[in-house]
């Protein structure tokens, strides 16, 4: 049967056009595949081609609050290789593994890994600049350092618990390394070449330089002046009692930042691999928990006046040395007690029975909102991690009993920085502010300061009266009181003692001879700029009394940071009260003006050493007026003629 020519023409026009489709549809694809997809194609190719060498970002510096470098960078490369572009493998890994000190077998295994890059572990990782220069000088084919950081603590233990610690990665681990690892980081860059499936380098491509965008940098509320202070007299306490553990922590009271704060045993940020973890681990001034002892009485105290159930000079209580609570006898200190004292006498004796009969005028619900208003029982927030929030008694299951403990501080667990922060507030007029040690994030290439953080108040727990009454109780403690050697001539300090039996941790009950003796201090007594607390934790060979070994290791941080951060001596205030053994202490006479051959028929119970010449004293340091221990030393300064002391 004959087809039609019409039927023919029909067909081929059908194929035609089918195969113009067919045609149009490829000529469309290749014309998005070359338009609209050659950016993202281009990129993936680039990126099968292409090569990475990283460059690590600096971390920001960690500062102190006038600037001071607490935690920074040094420079310490890093060895990579793209195997596929090495020659010559066993010559290769022979020449490596003699620079980096490592086994020339498992150089080989590395750099013959099928992968396009390569790192050196842990051998060529961080290595000295003195090694990459020799492996640069080789000339090596496929190898090439690339440009890292190792963080650098310059203060060595300075600091450890609180700074923490980098990885070998630049990842902070531990401390405000960790808790602000996402500012202090930074964002890596990279060099990228690229080569041909052989390794073969493309010349006709541009090497591509993503450069490293560094951290911010960290200013801390720490002042290193005072941080030093605490450093010293903590290893000097190390040294002289041998204690299971140490720690201080130095607070501003106006705002919640933290001057200071350390804890032994300690650890060099650099090496944290050579001691325990439990070491590194443990910031014991937020991590710690322990019964307070009688610094918690300063609660009690406040409670006590903010509700008025007491009025410390005209209320009497008669400590017979114990006090029956629902037939249990809770003992004073003081063998036979302290007879009849005045509710101040009660808290400058630091008198059990007498903190358990301010419980009972308070009764428990009382009591207890208090020490909840002041941050007990809850984490403080402060910018650290592991913060402990210590244990309280539940409150329906307080008895009397458990009130009547819990007012003297034996009963209850806490962390040092809740008793810091709470006493603060007893003192500064009532406020609680969070804890901090951040103050500002900085711009580390400018210097300038980009976010500052302000101080966190809470809420305010008592008034500035009852703050008032508080701070003049617990000056009456360290001049008349337990706390006595806490006493810093020209400053009005407070503070309380406190001597806390340890808990069994084995049998329960408490443990015999092992206790931790503290001391909370503040001043100026009519002013505070600092909070002070010292925790020795099982002194060898000395009495174990908050008085004897903590109070005067606050006493010289109180009196020694306030003359570094600037605040002037001043006059007034509680006399401290001799008993023996102390001395009683020599006012300085004034010595200008006096002819020096007088002033060798005079008699002074001090000792003198002279500068300048002349024969008349123009000036003396201490000036007049001030007191010195006896056999202190007074300097004088000879001249011709009288001058002014200043």
């Amino acid at each position: 049967m004959r087809v039609s020519k019409v039927t023919v023409k029909r067909r081929l026009l059908l194929i035609l056009s089918l195969g113009l489709c067919v045609f149009g549809v490829f000529i469309g694809r290749l014309a998005y595949v070359q338009i609209a997809q050659n950016g993202e194609l281009t990129k993936k190719a680039l990126d099968l081609w292409s090569r990475r060498i990283p460059y690590e970002a600096e971390r920001g510096d960690i500062l102190d609050t006038r600037g001071k470098v607490l935690a920074t960078n040094i420079s310490s490369p890093s060895v990579l290789v793209v195997p596929i572009q090495v020659r010559n493998p066993e010559e290769t890994a022979e020449k490596l593994a003699k620079v980096l000190g490592m086994a020339e077998k498992k150089a080989y295994e590395q750099i013959t890994k099928r992968q396009s890059i390569v790192r050196i572990t842990p051998e060529g990782r961080k290595i000295s600049n003195e090694k990459a220069a020799e492996i640069k000088s080789m000339s090596l084919p496929g190898v090439f350092i690339a440009e890292d950081f190792k963080r650098d603590y310059p203060k060595g233990h300075y600091l450890a618990h609180v700074l923490g610690f980098a990885g070998i990665d630049n990842q902070g681990l531990t401390g405000l390394e960790s808790y602000y690892n996402e500012g202090l980081k930074g964002e890596n860059g990279h060099v990228a070449f690229f080569s041909d499936v052989r390794g073969n380098r493309m010349s006709d491509l541009k090497d591509r330089y993503i450069p490293p965008t560094s951290g911010s940098s960290l200013m801390l509320t720490i002042d290193s002046r005072v941080q030093s202070i605490i450093e010293r007299e903590l290893n000097n306490a190390v040294e002289t009692y041998h204690p299971d553990n140490a720690l201080a922590i130095a607070m501003d009271p106006n705002s919640g930042e933290i001057l200071g704060m350390s804890s032994k045993p300690d650890f060099n940020p650099e090496q944290y691999q050579k001691v325990p973890a439990e070491v590194y681990n443990h910031n014991l001034p937020i991590w710690k928990t322990y019964e307070p002892g009688s610094t918690f009485k300063v609660i009690t105290l406040a409670a006590s006046l903010e509700e008025h159930v007491v009025n410390l000079h005209k209320d009497h209580f008669h400590d017979s040395g114990a006090i029956d609570v629902a037939g249990t006898q809770l003992h004073c200190w003081k063998r036979g007690g302290h007879g009849d004292e005045t509710f101040l006498e009660v808290v400058q004796n630091s008198c059990n029975p007498g903190f358990v009969a301010l419980g009972e005028r308070l009764g428990k619900d009382r009591l207890f909102s208090y020490i909840d208003k002041f941050g007990f029982g809850k984490k403080t927030g402060i910018d650290l991690q592991g913060e402990a929030k210590g244990i309280l008694f539940k409150k329906d299951r307080v008895g009397p009993l458990e009130a009547a403990t819990t007012a003297f501080g034996q009963g209850v667990s806490v962390t040092p920085i809740q008793q810091v922060a709470a006493v603060a507030a007893a003192v500064n007029g009532g406020y609680l502010y969070e804890p901090r040690i951040a103050k500002a994030w900085v711009d580390s290439e400018s210097g300038q300061i980009v976010n500052r953080m302000g101080p966190a108040e809470k809420r305010r727990v008592i008034s500035e009266e009852t703050s008032k009454k508080v701070r003049d109780a617990l000056e009456s403690v360290v001049a008349q009181g337990t706390g006595r050697n806490a006493y810093v001539q020209g400053y009005r300090v407070g503070g309380k003692t406190g001597t806390a039996q340890k808990v069994n941790p084995k049998g329960g009950g408490y443990m015999e001879n092992n206790y931790i003796v503290s001391f909370m201090g503040f001043a100026p007594a009519n002013d505070p700029q600092i909070v002070v607390y010292v925790a020795i934790d099982n002194p060898k060979g000395t009495v174990q009394f908050g008085g004897t070994v903590s109070a005067p290791i606050a006493g010289r941080i109180i009196g020694d940071s306030l003359s570094a951060m600037g605040v002037k001596k001043q006059s007034g205030g509680l006399e401290k009260e001799t008993r023996w053994p102390d001395q009683p202490l020599i006012e300085v006479p004034n010595l200008v003006g006096l002819n020096k051959e007088k002033l060798r028929t005079s008699l002074f119970d001090l000792k003198l050493e002279t500068a300048g010449e002349g024969d008349v004293i123009t000036m003396q340091s201490p000036k007049p007026g001030i007191k010195v221990k006896q056999g202190s030393t007074i300097m004088i300064y000879l001249g011709d003629k009288k001058k002014t002391d200043d």
